[in-house]
């Protein structure tokens, strides 16, 4: 695969993809190693222009608040304009948050719903009509093994929802969008080690969590993008409102 450039001459964008040990930045790193355009959001432009130019000069970085709907439309307009399309978009734009049930309160609860799921609506909207008007795209987003085996993790019940949202929505938008030829799919990792869990596990808890996996290791931010990767190329073209589990075996379900 190494010598099979499979995004050549496409353009990707990837949201919350600054941080540069997380799933986003791994996943903007393969994309430009298989030949795509990438153009980075996150909330802070100096991090995502730092971001993009540390994989390559053809790749650029915006700001784009996923929650706030105009921030998302004029960031993709930029995009546009800069790259004259938009093949790929990855959801990537998450926070979490641990707390039981009973301790969700109203602010928390809006928070966290508001970037993982208000996010990846907002954003789709402002991609789709470029991809309807290219009558292609392929629109990955990012879910967790959280939402599919009810939190107990790191995130709590509120994050569990969210992610879980995530994946009827982009079901949702799979089977409306077809049509145009613009495909949605779902990625639901496990426990990925990245700055956001970062010496938040216990080393008993750890040992409990490892006993649990049959690939005997935690996952790496590019599992993740590998999985992205497939969904994003055109080796997965008949391939929509489907959900890849990229858990290690922590989670194997009918």
């Amino acid at each position: 695969m190494s010598d099979t450039r499979l995004l050549e001459g496409k353009v990707a964008v990837i949201s919350g993809a600054a941080s540069p040990r997380g799933i986003g930045m791994a996943t903007a790193r393969m994309f430009a190693k298989h030949g795509a355009k990438v153009a980075i959001l996150d909330l802070d432009e100096a991090q995502a222009k730092e971001a993009a130019s540390s994989i390559g000069a053809q790749h650029r970085g915006y700001a784009c608040n996923v929650t706030d709907r105009q921030a998302c439309q004029d960031a993709v307009a930029k995009v546009v304009a800069d790259f004259g399309s938009i093949d790929v978009l990855i959801n990537n734009a998450g926070i979490t948050q641990a707390a039981k049930f009973l301790d969700i309160d109203p602010q928390s609860w809006d928070r966290i719903l508001d970037v993982n799921l208000r996010g990846v609506l907002y954003l789709s909207q402002a991609v789709v009509p470029q991809m309807k008007k290219q009558k292609s795209g392929s629109i990955g987003c990012m879910s967790s093994v959280s939402a599919q085996r009810g939190g107990g993790i790191l995130g709590g019940p509120h994050y569990s929802a969210a992610k879980a949202g995530v994946l009827g929505l982009a079901k949702a938008m799979a089977r409306e969008l077809g049509g145009d030829g613009i495909r949605v799919n779902c990625v639901t990792p496990g426990l990925i080690q990245t700055d956001i869990n970062a010496g938040k596990i216990p080393d008993e808890k750890r040992g409990e969590i490892l006993a649990g996996i049959p690939a005997g290791r935690l996952g790496v931010p590019d599992d993740v993008a590998g999985a992205f990767l497939f969904l994003a190329a055109d080796i997965s073209s008949y391939i929509t409102g489907a959900v890849i589990d990229v858990n290690g075996g922590m989670l194997i379900h009918g």
